[in-house]
């Protein structure tokens, strides 16, 4: 009879640290997915100002730590590309999370686990 217990506890401890990892790489993913949304909307925002602005005028940007003189006309067509990249790369991401969701709501349906809130 203990020795079934053991297992049972084993099993219940295996299955409660499988869904913390489950919850701890949503998080990360939700993490992720927050930082570069808010850098793609720093991106939209300087788009977006320096849109008016006369080509020719000198703008400065933060590239590595270093700020460099550039005009506006050389910054926006690197600005366009690094937020396009970013729409790409949040797009992973939501689909990653979207995905790891459903894989962690089909492995608690087959391992018949009930979430109790606290």
């Amino acid at each position: 009879m203990s020795t079934s217990n053991a297992a049972a506890a084993k099993k219940q401890q295996e299955l409660q640290i499988q869904y913390g990892n489950y919850k701890n790489l949503l998080q990360q993913l939700a993490t992720k997915i927050g930082d570069v949304e808010q850098e793609a909307e720093e991106h939209r925002l300087v788009l977006e100002t320096l849109g008016p602005v006369p080509k020719d005028r000198k703008c400065f940007r933060l590239i590595n730590g270093i700020l460099m003189e550039r005009t506006v006309a050389d910054v926006v067509p690197a600005l366009q590309t690094n937020a396009e990249g970013l729409k790409n790369v949040l797009e992973g991401l939501v689909k990653q999370y979207k995905d790891k969701q459903q894989e962690m709501e089909t492995w608690k349906t087959k391992n018949n686990i009930k979430v109790v809130q606290q």
